[in-house]
């Protein structure tokens, strides 16, 4: 992400930012509608990103169908990964009981929607497509999220930091894996994985409990069902 969660500013809410969550969700129909419409947009792709794609100006390489087919896929598995970002933070907002971690959550939503843009705009100019399963992805990691800030704020950004960083192992791996000539993919899946590694400094920073090893080792088999399926369907 952009910046430290310290130096934070919620935008308005709006058709294309999330709605300030620095206050405790409202109750009754309001709040069920207002998590509804954000869970769709992010299921739908009807965001628009803050910030430019990396892959803006950069040439398109010289691709075969084998080398397009499969960075559409890791496209299509980071996708889901932004889905799944768009859950976790709405969740763990939610239940997060100190405010500055909740506009810290708001600040990484908002980013990470950059994310969801780019890797929907990346798939679409490889020829590929989004997962048939993110209304799933997107409710999973929403439970998953609100059980997080349920467990109290060290725990919740202990979660969050622990994400980050399998996430952004994941990335380097597809840095490995991309074609030296896929200049385009190679430059958002750069960009990406620079913002998910402050993401985890600043939740660290913020006073992050450090996970149990069995927790992380439950993290990382999920992760890993989840992209293997999200790069075939």
């Amino acid at each position: 992400m952009v910046g430290d969660f310290k130096d934070l500013r919620i935008m308005p809410a709006g058709r294309d930012k999330l709605p300030d969550i620095r206050r405790p969700s409202m109750p009754g129909l309001d709040s069920l509608i207002l998590h509804f419409d954000r869970a769709l947009r992010s299921v739908a792709g009807v965001h628009r990103a803050q910030r430019a794609s990396p892959a803006a100006g950069v040439a398109e390489g010289a691709l075969d169908a084998e080398a397009r087919a499969d960075a559409a896929a890791l496209m299509r598995v980071n996708h889901v990964g932004e889905v799944c970002a768009q859950a976790l933070y709405e969740g763990q907002a939610l239940t997060a009981r100190n405010p500055e971690n909740r506009q810290a959550l708001g600040k990484a939503a908002l980013e990470e929607q950059d994310h969801l843009v780019w890797s929907a705009e990346r798939i679409h100019e490889l020829g590929g497509r989004a997962s048939l399963l993110n209304p799933f992805w997107y409710a999973g990691a929403f439970a998953l999220g609100a059980v997080a800030g349920a467990l109290g704020d060290r725990w919740n950004l202990a979660f969050l930091a622990e994400t980050e960083r399998q996430v952004e192992a994941h990335l380097s791996g597809h840095l490995e894996r991309l074609s030296p000539e896929d200049r385009k993919t190679r430059a958002v899946v750069g960009a990406m994985r620079e913002d998910e590694a402050r993401h985890r400094e600043s939740a660290i920073a913020l006073g992050a409990a450090k996970l149990p090893e069995p927790v992380k080792l439950g993290m990382r088999a999920m992760a890993k069902l989840m992209t293997t399926v999200a790069y075939r369907v």
